[in-house]
């Protein structure tokens, strides 16, 4: 995956159609999770769309997620929030300013309400995951 700076350098570049492609095409580009996996356990509540994130931690201690959803929209912002935490520590993690990180692609403007209402939802789970492997 490129690095967040490089897609929001071609981001702030389209229009709302071109955008919506970019996000599609994160989203198709994020590692593919298991079906075995698309648990509830690991299905992230208040989100329009079905999204299960998935944790695994590396020999490094580095958190390494695999997560999908059912909306290939939702696919890519799911990409967009694991570009900010992906292959860390934990500690990094659970430090790390992800609203910051994302607020440059103004997300709530850019999508409906629907899209985007998960997000928080999405990041609270990546945060509580590295908090408790970081204990």
């Amino acid at each position: 995956m490129p690095a967040l700076d490089d897609i929001f350098a071609d981001y702030e570049l389209l229009d709302a159609d071109d955008r919506y492609r970019l996000l599609i095409d994160l989203g198709r580009d994020l590692e593919p999770m298991p079906e075995a996996l698309k648990t509830d356990a690991t299905l992230v509540r208040g989100c329009s769309a079905a999204v299960w994130i998935y944790p695994t931690i590396g020999d490094d201690g580095r958190l390494h997620f695999l997560a999908d959803s059912n909306a290939a929209i939702t696919k890519g912002i799911v990409a967009l929030v694991l570009l900010t935490v992906q292959d860390r520590s934990a500690a990094d993690i659970a430090a790390a300013d992800i609203e910051g990180a994302l607020a440059p692609f103004d997300l709530r403007n850019q999508l409906s309400s629907n899209r985007t209402q998960g997000i928080p939802n999405m990041i609270a789970l990546i945060r509580q995951t590295a908090k408790r492997y970081a204990a």
